[in-house]
């Protein structure tokens, strides 16, 4: 039988995995819009915030599995 602990891990796993994935993604419209500056530079704050949150909460997804795995 699965633990409760096991599958909260496997959850995390799965959420950071999803979060990842969409970091990357800001990350590289981030990149975009930089490369295109001084075009769109309105939009430069917008997707700059959307990226700086994307990584906050992936950095504290991956402190709280990290917790996780060390109270195994």
């Amino acid at each position: 039988m699965v633990q409760a602990g096991e599958t909260n891990i496997e959850e995390l796993k799965g959420q950071i995995r999803k979060l990842n994935s969409k970091a990357g993604q800001m990350k590289m419209d981030l990149h975009d819009l930089a490369e295109g500056l001084p075009t769109d530079y309105k939009n430069l704050m917008d997707v700059a915030a959307a990226t700086y949150e994307i990584y906050r909460e992936l950095d504290e997804l991956k402190q709280q599995l990290k917790k996780l795995e060390n109270a195994k």
